[in-house]
């Protein structure tokens, strides 16, 4: 345990030194997001498995349509809960899976390790249909260079068990794709503050969350919140809205019409 940890320190020094990597992989999926496109994320085994979790988790945290960002790992659904070891191989269904990419979207290669047939597959057919490319590897080789229109490379040296990159490899990953779709998503006005204004709140946990989360941006108590959400129509970023400027719902949905859905220009054009 000691010496995995110690490994694992690894994994941050990783990420600073790909931090300028990360930036622009960010400023290509928001530019992506705001131009209305779909991002692919594809990857074979842990990669993969990586890709279907961010795309899994963006719609409940930040209420974004499940069709927008969508992962296809090698081997099918099958693959996400029992390995197919074969199937990274098969460049010929990673050009399959990205024939349904139309110009403007973005595919996101994802690929712990060496690249492998078929995230390249899916990269360079991506390329001949005009969209743009990300890759994210810890390959350390410089051959990936060209692969794809920003680079991602998380060099975390070899694993404390030679080869799986479900370790190091794979942490690094989570971490990378965690930076680029938060602060992509961010900065295109999904968060307020550190408040997530889309969450879309189907249990009761979520529920609490949307409540306590329209209570602290707008300053009340837990049963004015309650009250002020019910009013929005259960509309997070209106009732945020109504709170800070004491408009009626219709003044707030045109607000925030006019504001292009942005929840801080909103604000700021109620105080000019």
């Amino acid at each position: 345990v000691a010496l995995m940890q110690s490994e694992d320190r690894r994994v941050f020094d990783a990420l600073r030194k790909a931090r300028p990597a990360i930036v622009r992989a960010a400023e290509l999926f928001r530019a992506t997001w705001l131009a209305g496109r779909t991002s692919f994320l594809f990857g074979a085994g842990t990669s993969g498995r990586l890709a279907v979790l961010e795309a899994a988790e963006l719609p409940p945290t930040f209420g974004t349509d499940p069709r927008r960002v969508v992962a296809i790992v090698a081997g099918g659904r099958s693959a996400v809960f029992r390995a197919k070891e074969g199937a990274e191989d098969r460049r010929a269904d990673g050009v399959e899976g990205a024939r349904r990419v139309r110009s403007g979207d973005l595919v996101i290669g994802v690929s712990a390790s060496s690249v492998t047939p078929f995230v390249r597959g899916a990269l360079e057919e991506a390329r001949r249909r005009g969209a743009g490319t990300l890759l994210i590897t810890a390959s350390r080789s410089r051959e990936t260079d060209g692969l794809a229109d920003v680079v991602v490379r998380l060099d975390v040296g070899p694993e404390v068990v030679a080869g799986s990159t479900r370790l190091k490899a794979g942490t690094a990953t989570k971490l990378a794709l965690n930076q680029i779709t938060t602060s992509a998503l961010a900065s295109a006005g999904k968060v307020f503050g550190p408040w997530m204004i889309d969450l879309r709140a189907g249990s009761a946990k979520l529920r609490d969350r949307a409540l306590r989360i329209v209570g602290a941006a707008c300053g009340i108590p837990a049963e004015d919140a309650r009250r002020l959400l019910a009013r929005a129509r259960g509309e997070l970023r209106t009732a945020i809205l109504m709170g800070r400027t004491k408009e009626r719902y219709a003044e707030a949905r045109r607000r925030l019409d006019r504001a292009g859905g942005d929840l801080r220009k909103a604000i700021t054009s109620k105080k000019r």
